[in-house]
């Protein structure tokens, strides 16, 4: 079984257009009939659909190969062929396509419903259309206009208004569940959240989506751990919120270490409006470890919450609003 997935490739082909067709009229008491092939049907287009219900390219991998339907030819009495059916290739908010060999960006479908990006081959002309004052019995028709197959690299980023970066065991997950309606799966080792997770914080006037980031370990911009594969997904926000465990012992340095890997993986990160949260704040002796992470971080706006204990939860609200604002 499939879980998440936020890459794959694909094929895709439209269809082929359907032959013009050759035929005459041969009807009692009309002994001259002229030509009257029909048209060939036009092919059906592969179209880009974007359903907000989709969270995951899961279902791009059972199924790798997107045909539409050729059209139909042409048939005498200048009878048309019927239009091929469109290839339907259904993906959720934030998709990315590109090309497979050369990592050309040909479409982002983040704001859009949907995108044709294979139209179908034409149909081609019946004999009816090339009869002529000189030619009057032409016995050829046009061919349907032939599509070649293509391959396409699809790519998923999670659109979020906020993301949370942290270590692994940061609470992360936790404060997800705490603040939204999200229910995010928690690894075997340690309370490492296997994948992205989203949830929406609903607040008077406005919901805020959330994005659960995997745990970032040193060395993840580089290629370390699971948080290189997921850091694309923190690209799309609109703002961070750096977590940092209050227990931990390496908790003075935990935010320079995230905010290093942020900018060697995309240096316009730094720049993005961010809080930082000491979290497990009920937990005895992170008092004084707050007060030497505000030391230890003078230009940075810094909370402290406990989903245990709910202290500062109230509080997020107002906060993350200001945080991303209208």
């Amino acid at each position: 079984m499939i879980g998440f997935a936020d890459e794959t490739f694909i094929d895709v082909s439209a269809g082929n257009g359907g032959d013009g067709c050759v035929s005459f009229r041969r009807e009692k008491y009309v002994p001259f009939g002229g030509p009257d092939g029909g048209d060939g049907g036009t092919g059906g287009s592969v179209i880009f659909i974007v359903r907000n219900n989709l969270k995951t390219l899961a279902h791009l991998k059972r199924k790798r190969v997107y045909r539409a339907e050729n059209g139909h030819h042409g048939e005498g009495r200048r009878r048309h062929g019927r239009d091929g059916v469109d290839a339907e290739v259904l993906v959720p908010p934030g998709t990315i396509i590109k090309d497979p060999v050369t990592g050309e960006l040909l479409k982002d479908l983040t704001g859009e419903d949907r995108w044709i990006y294979l139209k179908g081959g034409r149909g081609g002309l019946g004999n009816q259309h090339f009869s002529t004052s000189r030619k009057q019995t032409p016995r050829y028709a046009q061919k349907g206009r032939l599509v070649v197959e293509k391959r396409l690299h699809i790519e998923l980023a999670i659109i979020a208004d906020i993301g949370f970066v942290g270590f692994p065991n940061a609470g992360k997950s936790s404060l997800l569940n705490a603040l939204t309606n999200a229910r995010p799966k928690i690894g075997a080792y340690p309370f490492t959240t296997k994948i992205p997770n989203l949830g929406v914080m609903q607040t008077p006037g406005k919901d805020i989506v959330i994005a659960d980031i995997p745990g970032i370990i040193e060395g993840a911009s580089s290629g370390a751990g699971m948080g290189f594969k997921f850091l694309k997904h923190i690209s799309r926000t609109k703002a961070l919120i750096f977590l940092i465990d209050l227990s931990d012992p390496g908790f003075k340095d935990a935010f320079n270490v995230l905010l290093n890997e942020l900018k060697e993986y995309a240096p316009d990160l730094a720049h993005r409006p961010r809080i930082i949260l000491g979290t497990k704040c009920d937990i005895e002796g992170t008092g004084d470890n707050y007060r030497t992470l505000i030391e230890s971080c003078p230009d940075e706006s810094l909370l402290n919450v406990s989903v245990f204990s709910r202290e500062g939860i109230k509080e997020l609200d107002s906060v993350f609003k200001n945080l991303i604002g209208d």
